[in-house]
């Protein structure tokens, strides 16, 4: 059981003990047909079935027919969309609902919403269906039965957490709750965080399926869950012991791999010291679909490329400009939208173009498909020629959920209309630990702690040898040369390129004649600029400053940004300030946003939810304020 999502596959299994939740559709409350009995399912082998099971619903797939990612785990809509890191990409007229919620406009009617939420109640029937049965079992000793039971609470724990970051107030429904038409009138972070202890309490250090939590994940997610309700020195108690010791489900001490991109590579995903929590991911497994492929991302990968599908989840404007940096290689939290990085938004695909000369940070174009610079090993991206219409979401492209060329046999999965890859996604990854642990550290005031911990992050970087080097288009290059008359007298095709390694550069042919050279555009390795910072920090509003805006460079467009702005108390100004400058920078006006505060924080409690609950003509469950 090596990759333990692929196991979803029997997943309708939990739905036969009768534990579906309120809020899922009507059809679920009748038993499946051929279902098991809880009879046949109390021993081991029905236990970890329905173990499995609750693993098998992180992927958010496995019960809402999904298409467009609305139920992803991370978040991609409703954490970077919404938060500035993306736009919605693909076609104007299509899931105009994702439009919505990136502008701050999302309603109870969004189909997308419902769908999230039936995903992740559909995760907590299944844990539920597991702590139910367990009493009833009678082959597994009583340390097995703990170890299960904290499996299965820690998943329950980070789906209420998904809930409550989420729509915020939500009912609370475990495996004792008789009537699952429940209010949502109660705080759930209580409840969160004793899912989470004894996830500690009874999980091991480490695991022999790589899919499973243990402990140090149980202790990650306290402490974000800590964080997000700002108890700083419970926070920090955790920090400190998972920093120092916390090993990952193999045994690996936690630690940042020595490149940034790894992080996205497949191949490095065993034995990864990052991997805190991950969801597994898997292609080709045999079934001849994409089922267990990473299919909540799959609509975003560049289109008329070589990817089957479909332009999603393009980066903004103001996330590359998030990537300069000033003379001494540190970010601008201040000024970085000042002077905005060259885009190609009104340049021909075969006219020149001059890529940005300034200075940046190397996780641009780990994060970023911008023209002119090698995307992973496909060549030079070109632009808004990948861009189904950039004049409605601009002319970047994502760049962490997409496989690489020479990788394609074995971690792509071309099964289906839209690729899937085996990409896992880190729910939480050991940088992202290592930056909550200083944020944690500024509050309590220990500002040369924080900085040390942004540095480590920093200095991961700041290594020259993890950055995008035109060597990278070296292995699909139409050749490699080392003078302009052999490019010249090159067989390359408009949209070829051939490496020169006399100039370090890329040329790239935009059309007509090789032979002659105005007809080739030349692309230089960017000008990465990046340091650490000095110290001391000399306050604390500046070091959460910085801490945030590392925040938005190391983890952008992995979902969080968001969420981590509601948290700061910042959504207001920064998403505000976004809006102003996006549309009309880029001159689109699919970015014409407000955010509200006192309702904005909050999605919207899905109307169908509400719908569902009443009882006596009275619904049970309440809107968020501002939606009613």
């Amino acid at each position: 059981m090596s990759k333990l999502i692929s196991t979803k596959k029997i997943l309708f299994m939990v739905l036969a003990i009768g534990l579906t939740i309120y809020g899922c559709d009507t059809f679920l409350n009748a038993p499946a047909r051929g279902s098991l009995s809880e009879d046949v399912l109390s021993n081991q082998k029905g236990v970890e079935t329905l173990l499995n099971g609750a693993y098998g619903a992180l992927d958010g797939q496995a019960i809402v027919s999904d298409r467009s990612g609305a139920t992803a785990p991370s978040n991609w809509v409703y954490g970077s969309i919404a938060g500035g890191d993306a736009h919605k990409g693909e076609s104007i007229g299509n899931t105009a609902g994702y439009v919505l919620i990136g502008n701050m406009q999302a309603n109870p009617s969004i189909s997308y919403l419902n769908a999230k939420w039936k995903a992740l109640y559909e995760g907590v029937s299944r844990t539920n269906a597991v702590l139910k049965l367990l009493p009833k079992v009678n082959d597994m000793d009583d340390n097995t039965k703990s170890e299960v039971a904290a499996e299965a609470r820690f998943l329950r724990g980070h789906y209420y957490f998904e809930l409550k970051k989420m729509f915020n107030m939500v009912p609370w429904i475990d495996e004792n709750t008789k009537d699952l038409n429940q209010p949502n009138d109660t705080d759930i972070w209580p409840k969160i965080e004793e899912d989470f202890k004894f996830a500690i309490d009874n999980l091991p250090a480490t695991q022999s399926d790589k899919g499973r939590v243990n402990k140090w994940a149980a202790e990650a997610y306290l402490a974000k869950t800590y964080v997000f309700q700002k108890k700083w020195q419970p926070a920090k108690d955790l920090y400190d012991e998972i920093i120092m010791n916390g090993v990952t489900t193999q045994g690996v001490p936690y630690g940042l791999f020595d490149n940034f991109w790894d992080n996205f590579n497949p191949a490095k995903e065993d034995g990864s010291p990052e991997a805190v929590f991950s969801i597994e991911m898997v292609a080709n497994d045999g079934t001849g679909t994409t089922a267990n492929a990473n299919l909540g991302i799959r609509v975003a990968f560049p289109y008329n490329g070589p990817f089957s599908c479909c332009g999603y989840y393009q980066p903004t404007q103001d996330l590359v400009n998030s990537y300069r940096t000033d003379s001494n290689g540190l970010p601008m939290p201040d000024n970085y939208d000042s002077t905005p990085v060259n885009n190609d938004m009104q340049v021909a695909d075969d006219a020149q173009f001059d890529p940005y000369s300034g200075s940046l940070d190397p996780r641009l174009d780990w994060t970023v498909g911008r023209r002119g610079v090698p995307y992973l090993d496909w060549g030079p991206y070109p632009g808004t020629a990948w861009a189904r219409e950039p004049n409605n979401f601009g002319p970047y492209g994502p760049k962490k959920n997409v496989y690489w060329h020479a990788q394609q046999d074995q971690y792509a999965d071309l099964n289906s209309w839209a690729p899937g890859t085996a990409i896992n996604y880190n729910v939480i990854r050991f940088a992202d630990v290592l930056l909550m642990a200083a944020e944690t550290e500024a509050q309590l005031g220990n500002l040369e702690a924080a900085r040390n911990y942004v540095n480590r992050v920093r200095n991961r970087s700041a290594d020259t040898t993890s950055w995008v080097r035109n060597d990278l288009n070296k292995a699909y290059a139409v050749d490699v040369v080392d003078n302009e008359q052999d490019m010249l007298n090159s067989n390359a095709q408009p949209g070829d390129w051939v490496v020169r390694t006399d100039r370090n550069s890329t040329f790239y042919l935009l059309k007509g004649d090789p032979g002659d050279i105005n007809n080739w555009n030349e692309y230089e390795e960017p000008n990465y600029v990046m340091n650490t910072y000095p110290g001391p920090w000399s306050d604390k509003n500046t070091a959460l400053k910085r801490i945030y805006f590392e925040r938005k460079l190391e983890l952008a467009m992995e979902g969080h940004r968001f969420f981590d702005l509601v948290r700061w108390g910042i959504a207001e100004e920064t998403l505000n300030s976004f809006y102003d400058y996006e549309g009309p920078f880029l001159n689109i006006s699919t970015r014409d946003g407000h955010f509200t505060p006192n309702q904005d924080e909050y999605y919207p409690i899905p109307q169908n939810q509400i719908d569902l609950s009443v009882v006596d003509g009275k619904p049970k469950l309440k809107q968020n304020p501002g939606y009613n």
